[in-house]
């Protein structure tokens, strides 16, 4: 196992380290003193739960003027690659995760409608939340800040904190708002190409910004345990097995990928979930489109899409430790 520890994952665990350290010292008064106009006093949840990752205060550049080009002139994404594909209203658009692997914020507006597309890699959660806010649509960028190893967003008019895993702002002003999710897929590039061949793609507006194509967390996906991550793990399933998350009803379904894999497709209260071959993990190899095969899920109610996620099992457990995570009888 040493073999395969990169130089990013000595960083990394050298930065849990660190922020394990000084986590006492990450209160609003040192935040303050970094120039965070946030309403302190306004918090939903225990300010010795949030983490510094490291980047300060958009550290990690959100793209903000998203630059696209026609799926048919793009030369560069192998077929089994990632991407979050979204249509709204006919306007189809996939979001690499070789790009948002070094941005993890792409505020666009699809279909008319405000969005801003978010890609959390220590927690693999790819979400699409509708971006206006009390009427009116706002930005997002990244705070630095990490919360059960998920992203902290933050909003640009009021500087409020918000929980990329749940969409919900958990300090400052608008504490206790929920973002809208909207449906997307994260799916392969072929996959969408196929489903829209008329479709854009997003590129990067520098290409020799960072290193795009690359997964700086290598090997981070099989790992016994999460980066930046003191919570309680789960019991009785892998704490990085992937797993499925739908939150498009009353009652969460939470199942692993693998159930799915082997033993689906599943209906749960009306929606199914599906699995189909083609699509590589970001988080394995160092190169993106060398990574293992983890498959394609689909979730639906009545022939249309709904909200989900393929995250890992510590942070289904972390955010929704209340709702169980079903198991494949294998695991």
């Amino acid at each position: 196992m040493a073999a395969r520890i990169s130089m990013q994952q000595t960083v990394l665990v050298v930065g849990w380290l660190l922020a394990l350290v000084v986590s006492s010292l990450a209160q609003p008064e040192s935040w303050k003193r970094q120039g965070w106009s946030t309403d302190f006093s306004k918090h939903s949840i225990d300010y010795a739960e949030i983490l510094s990752g490291g980047p300060p205060k958009d550290g990690i550049p959100s793209i903000d003027d998203p630059v696209f080009i026609p799926v048919s002139q793009s030369t560069n994404l192998d077929d089994k690659e990632p991407v979050i594909g979204l249509e709204i209203n006919g306007d189809a658009r996939a979001y690499p995760l070789r790009v948002l692997m070094w941005h993890e914020i792409v505020n666009d507006t699809v279909g008319q409608r405000p969005v801003t597309v978010t890609y959390c890699p220590l927690c693999n959660a790819a979400l699409v939340f509708d971006r206006v806010i009390d009427g009116s649509a706002d930005t997002f960028g990244t705070t630095g800040k990490l919360r059960n190893s998920d992203l902290v967003m933050y909003d640009r008019r009021t500087e409020s904190w918000w929980q990329q895993f749940t969409g919900e702002a958990i300090a400052g002003e608008k504490t206790g708002t929920r973002l809208t999710l909207v449906p997307s897929r994260l799916e392969s590039w072929e996959r969408f190409k196929l489903r829209h061949p008329n479709g854009q793609v997003l590129v990067p507006n520098n290409s020799g910004m960072r290193n795009y194509g690359t997964n700086p967390y290598r090997g981070y996906d099989t790992m016994s345990r999460p980066f930046l991550f003191s919570g309680e793990l789960p019991q009785d399933i892998q704490p990085m097995a992937r797993v499925v998350v739908v939150r498009d009803d009353v009652d969460p379904i939470i199942v692993s990928l693998l159930k799915v894999r082997e033993e689906g497709p599943l209906v749960r209260g009306g929606v199914t979930i599906t699995w189909e071959e083609g699509q590589t993990s970001a988080l394995d190899t160092g190169n993106i489109a060398k990574g293992r095969e983890v498959g394609n899920i689909i979730v639906q109610r009545a022939g249309k899409d709904v909200p989900y996620d393929v995250t890992f099992a510590f942070v289904a457990n972390a955010f929704m430790p209340d709702v169980e995570i079903e198991k494949a009888a294998s695991q």
